[in-house]
């Protein structure tokens, strides 16, 4: 518990301002990447496709296919190869992507397919939301794992049904972006902060002129940017990489349950007030005995169990905690108790209820 709490300290204890970057907290309202999905056809796997009978898409998809190079199946016949597999491709569409530009995208099955490697991606189109065809996906997939199977024995390291085919998209259409249109731009915190909203705007009037920028709210500042696209461009680039203090962060402890994890930021404080801390434990042991009949009896030899049953409760001192204004200290208190992570997660929420932690809970 000493080293896992010392480990947090030297991550979190950070000084109570931070100078940071505008481009660090905020971005432009409407530059953003698109996400495209598609659906498509692996094919060239050595005989660890889908399987047609449980995957009864896959045929439909490759008959599909065959028609559209010409190509018609005999009535009442269905193509059932293993070496073929339905997929999904997702990729991520940057801002500003003009046609001719590549993305990489990430290919999974949908089917029953042993793995994906070794297999080529037939050109699949890639939609937005809107329904409208963006980008064409077509390559080798590269897999970033193995495995071997023989005599109902199975060897398999990392994921075999998914992969990725590096440049396998090619950008078909452009998304339009607004940062051309109005005489005023929009910043977009990436959390809502009133204080840094104000240091934000605050940063950019002192740099570009009083009125330039205004905070609407704890999330948007609104900016005045010049018309000429040369000169906006190397107005962003301008403020952007402008300096300003983020205040102290409000207090606030986050739990992960389900992996025992506990982060806590330096705002954290904690009142004067005892725990005690201790640990029951309840142990079964069960051990087989063989029962034989007597000698010329009837009966038959049966194995039962002994089961033994012990309670064990270890002491749990009452441990008097300090108030402790800095992180450091809070550290320092609670590693006094000598608790798990696992133990730490209950003893921050009886802590939070009695009153005596000063900050906001989040149990994630």
């Amino acid at each position: 518990m000493k080293y896992f709490l010392a480990a947090l300290l030297s991550l979190i204890c950070l000084p109570q301002a931070q100078a940071l970057r505008i481009k660090e907290v905020a971005s432009v309202a409407g530059v953003r990447s698109n996400p495209l999905t598609g659906y498509g056809l692996i094919v060239g796997l050595d005989g660890s496709g889908d399987q047609t009978t449980q995957s009864p898409f896959t045929g439909q998809s490759l008959t599909a296919m065959l028609q559209q190079f010409g190509i018609t199946l005999p009535p009442g016949v269905t193509a059932s190869p293993r070496n073929i597999a339905a997929v999904v491709v997702t990729a991520q569409l940057p801002p500003f992507a003009q046609p001719g530009q590549q993305l990489d995208v990430t290919v999974a099955s949908i089917g029953n397919a042993k793995s994906l490697r070794g297999g080529t991606l037939v050109t699949t189109p890639l939609r937005g939301a809107d329904g409208q065809i963006y980008a064409l996906a077509q390559g080798h997939l590269i897999v970033g794992g193995a495995g071997a199977s023989a005599g109902g024995s199975k060897v398999q390291i990392n994921h075999l049904a998914a992969g990725r085919v590096p440049n396998g998209a090619t950008v078909e259409r452009a998304v339009p972006t607004p940062l051309h249109q109005g005489a005023t731009l929009q910043l977009d915190l990436s959390s809502a902060d009133f204080n840094t909203a104000r240091a934000v705007a605050g940063a950019i009037n002192r740099a570009k002129g009083a009125g330039t920028a205004q905070a609407l709210d704890g999330r948007v500042i609104r900016v005045k940017a010049p018309q000429d696209p040369d000169e906006r461009v190397g107005f962003l680039a301008d403020i952007e990489n402008l300096p300003f203090d983020l205040a102290t962060p409000a207090a606030r402890v986050v739990i992960n349950a389900r992996t025992g994890s506990v982060v806590m930021n330096q705002a954290v404080t904690i009142g004067p007030c005892a725990v005690a801390h201790g640990a029951l434990s309840v142990t079964i042991s069960s051990t087989p005995q063989v029962s034989q009949p007597g000698p010329l009896s009837s009966g038959q030899t049966t194995v039962t169990e002994k089961v033994d049953i012990s309670v064990r409760q270890e002491p749990g001192p009452l441990i008097q905690l300090p108030a402790a204004a800095k992180l450091a200290d809070v550290v320092k208190a609670l590693s006094a108790l000598g608790a798990t992570p696992g133990d730490l997660l209950a003893i921050l929420q009886a802590m939070k209820t009695a009153g005596a932690l000063q900050a906001e809970l989040e149990v994630i």
